[in-house]
């Protein structure tokens, strides 16, 4: 019962002792730490439970201010141009209006919904055959050991590093018309004319597939290394057959990498506008959006486009939707996939064969461009390869600064617009994944927008959007100036950047930050020398890709730039259609070479090889 005492005489007089020791800090300066202390114990005073009513609402506040700034961003420069296309896509005459819709729709007037038809056929085919393509590499790949494996390996994935329009320059100057492997054959088999060549919808197509197929490639070799192997020998086990354990076992593990490759490259092949137009297929939707827009019939190219962004998010639902109709985890804990390696000399000598083919075929478009960046110009016309060579369209290049101009705008804006999204997505994904607000799942699917949105949508928007003086452009028109690019490189970099930033922070423990606070440390401080540290790998990988998204658009730029600021991709537009091509596939050249520095910066920030965390 001593005991007893004893515990019953603090419990009996600790509350007292606990007053008394805050009434004395309650002295100058430690009177709001006693009013906190008393509400956490939850015994306070009537005056100071008044008191920490309102101060308890205010800190529920603090996280919804935070996100205002974000949502202002959003609204104004994602949401808002959006709405302002649409509502464009209304106007006729100055009054509501559904006369471009009906347009589209009418079966009189065929060319819009040929365009729509021809964009899906382009894109769908393009998901199956780049599908095709890619996940057969990823299976020889990592599937197989045999002699030039890891070469080929490395080498698969340099069409990355092509932007949009040199990627096709390259295949115009192997395949098309006057293309080198037609012209050789031509020759070498006396020919009057060239006995194949790339052009219309087989030639968007070739250049899809090779240069889209990376996208399937990366998530199914990602999909596979983590593919549990006791899964599919389970199956054979049973009695299934090989084909059966493709169909029932493997490719149902496959089918969120599948779903990854399929958007991106059903949204690629939806925005795409460089093939189209230098294939000559005129009846695809951003084609109609780019005539329309330079006829000066805003409302019919935003029609275009609302219709575009429609097709697109309508896409991105659906390939979500049959994701999440079943569940592609496995349970078990078996071991990472042994490559089973070729012992038939016949076998062996035939994956040496193909390697060495795969790697021509994948560097033949890179190599193409070195050389043809060093003809000269006007003097290429029905010869094989270039007849006189000169080293004066780098000289050139690099000596005037009027040639270096386009590349000097490429890097400003693409800088420009990757700061804006490096700030712009530490901030949202500190808001998505640590404060604790509701919407935020709303906020995220808002920040993604973008992405499903083709680039020629989002210069339309914009252009909508920016065509007068408004609060969003401190009362100026952005429309013919240089701020539109940099504008649009951040509306279409936003995601990448953000995806990447939010995935390094989801690898974080909270509690990290939790120890700083309860340390003493301010917010502030914590947030500045714990989890921004933390961050900066996925913030730096993403704000890189970024970057090289940036320098090589052209989708966008087409619609925005203006005569005294010409981005690069442009330039080398410009250059390929006054007949210059050593020139522009000097830029061609400069602009890869740009792409690989930063790619491989990126490659050294991410593990050195590990694919980045966006992907």
């Amino acid at each position: 019962m001593g005991n007893g005492g004893r515990s019953g005489g603090p419990g009996a007089h600790g509350a007292p002792a606990i007053r008394s020791r805050q009434e004395a800090k309650a002295a100058p300066g430690g009177g709001h730490r006693a009013g906190s202390a008393g509400a956490w114990a939850g015994s306070p005073g009537p005056a100071t439970a008044g008191a920490a009513v309102p101060h308890r609402r205010l800190r529920r506040l603090v996280p919804y201010l935070a996100v205002l700034p974000l949502a202002l961003i959003l609204g104004g420069y994602v949401i808002y141009p959006l709405w302002a296309t649409f509502v464009t896509s209304l106007q006729a005459g100055g009054r509501f209006s559904l006369d471009h819709y009906r347009a589209f729709f009418d079966r009189q007037y065929t060319a819009p919904m040929e365009a729509l038809v021809t964009s899906l056929g382009i894109s769908l085919l393009s998901v199956l055959l780049a599908g095709f393509v890619g996940v057969s590499l990823a299976f020889l790949l990592n599937r197989l050991e045999f002699p030039g494996r890891r070469l080929l390996q490395t080498l698969v994935l340099v069409p990355i590093s092509l932007p949009p329009l040199v990627g096709v320059l390259s295949f115009m100057f192997l395949y098309g018309e006057s293309g080198i492997v037609p012209r050789a054959l031509q020759h070498l088999l006396g020919l009057e004319q060239v006995p194949f060549a790339l052009r219309g919808i087989a030639g968007v197509l070739a250049v899809h597939t090779f240069t889209m197929y990376p996208f399937f490639y990366m998530t199914t070799a990602t999909a596979l290394q983590g593919l549990d192997p006791s899964l599919e020998e389970a199956a054979r086990s049973l009695g299934a057959t090989g084909w059966q354990v493709w169909r029932r076992v493997t490719m149902p593990m496959l089918t969120p990498a599948l779903v990854a490759g399929s958007l991106l490259v059903f949204m690629q092949s939806m925005a795409s506008y460089t093939a189209p137009l230098l294939f000559g297929v005129d009846r695809t939707l951003t084609m109609q959006i780019y005539v329309a827009r330079t006829n000066g019939d805003l409302a019919m190219a935003s029609a275009f486009s609302s219709v575009l962004s429609m097709v697109s998010i309508a896409f991105l639902f659906f390939m979500r939707w049959y994701q999440d109709r079943r569940v592609y985890r496995s349970l078990s804990k078996g071991v990472a996939y042994h490559r089973a390696e070729v012992r038939s000399p016949l076998l062996r000598w035939a994956a040496m064969v193909l390697s060495v083919l795969g790697t021509v075929l994948v560097l033949l478009p890179v190599f193409v461009l070195v050389l043809v960046s060093f003809s000269v110009n006007a003097r290429w016309t029905v010869q094989v390869l270039p007849p006189e060579y000169t080293l004066e369209n780098y000289a050139a290049i690099f000596s005037d600064p009027r040639f270096w101009e386009p590349v000097r705008t490429s890097l400003e804006t693409s800088f420009l617009a990757t700061v804006a999204a490096a700030l712009f997505s530490v901030a949202a994904a500190y808001v998505v994944l640590r404060l604790p607000i509701r919407g935020r799942g709303l906020l995220d699917a808002a920040i993604m927008l973008p992405w499903a949105l083709p680039g020629t949508v989002v210069a339309i928007n914009l252009i909508a959007a920016f065509n007068q003086p408004g609060p969003l452009t401190l009362g100026r028109v952005l429309v013919g100036t240089f701020w539109i690019l940099p504008l649009a490189y951040f509306v279409r970099l936003m995601p990448l950047v953000f995806r990447s930033t939010a995935a390094a922070l989801a690898q974080q423990d909270p509690s990290l930050e939790e120890v700083a606070r309860s340390l003493g440390a301010t917010w502030l401080y914590s947030f500045r020398r714990v989890v921004l540290p933390l961050m900066m790998p996925g913030v730096l990988g993403g704000a890189l890709l970024a970057f090289v998204e940036g320098i090589g658009e052209f989708v966008a730029s087409i619609l925005l730039y203006t005569p005294d600021n010409v981005p690069i991709s442009v330039e080398i537009f410009r250059r390929m259609y006054s007949f210059e091509f050593g020139t522009a596939t000097a830029y061609g050249v400069l602009q890869i070479v740009l792409i690989l520095i930063v790619l491989g910066i990126s490659n050294r920030l991410h593990g050195g090889g590990r694919a980045p965390a966006v992907i």
